[in-house]
């Protein structure tokens, strides 16, 4: 109950915290050689914070251009996605554990899904159904290595360089901080269906994983 608590606590703060991002990138981009730096730590911290991470990216592709603003966005969102998924791992999965410490069969599918944790990552990080923020803490709770994790990050790029690129196109901090509707083209729409297609190889990837570790739970107990 403590624990639900707080996630709402924190998407709360998260939500308010989101209104101050124009203001965030503006002083970000009087900072000269040090803007980088801060913004890197900035989207980190507001990752963790379940602060939405879509207008920074944006802002950073008007304040670093394509290149700079991918490299700057990817680092920040790198950072603070293993942050939150070791805050999960650590602070909230044995608290989790206790309480399903009884049921075999969740033991069995988090540690058939862990065996496949990069391809199932990989494709979370492709599909634009799971938000970014709450499926960081999440994946903390399941036996997902750390490894794979971090190298499933990866597939953030595709995206990260579409939301860059319209940050470069609109070229103004203030018609973003505007809220100016951006134009989604051929690139966006690419990547959508890339990320349902993800979604539902991964929604059948982890059924049968799951599938398959209830059946091996079920001939062990008729082997007992």
């Amino acid at each position: 109950m403590l624990l639900l608590a707080g996630l709402v606590l924190l998407v709360w703060l998260g939500r308010r915290g989101g209104a101050y991002v124009p203001r965030f990138a503006h002083w970000v981009h009087g900072l000269g050689p040090w803007g980088p730096v801060v913004f890197v730590l900035g989207y980190a911290v507001a990752t963790i914070a379940f602060i939405p991470g879509s207008l920074l990216t944006l802002a950073a592709g008007a304040i670093f251009g394509l290149v700079g603003g991918t490299v700057y966005v990817f680092i920040g969102a790198t950072i603070g996605a293993n942050a939150a998924f070791l805050i999960a791992r650590y602070l909230a999965r044995k608290p989790i554990e206790a309480k399903l410490g009884e049921r075999p069969k969740f033991h069995a599918i988090d540690r058939a899904i862990a065996k496949q944790g990069l391809k199932i990552v990989s494709l979370l990080r492709l599909s634009p159904v799971f938000p970014f923020n709450l499926l960081n803490y999440a994946l903390g709770l399941t036996r997902v290595r750390a490894r794979d994790y971090l190298i499933a990050c990866a597939a953030m790029l595709p995206g990260t360089f579409l939301y860059v690129y319209y940050g470069k196109a609109i070229g103004s901090l203030a018609t973003l901080a505007a809220g100016v509707h951006v134009e989604k083209g051929a690139g966006y729409w690419t990547i959508f269906i890339v990320g349902l297609l993800a979604t539902i190889a991964v929604t059948t990837l982890v059924t049968r994983v799951a599938r398959q570790a209830l059946r091996q739970e079920v001939d062990n107990d008729a082997g007992d």
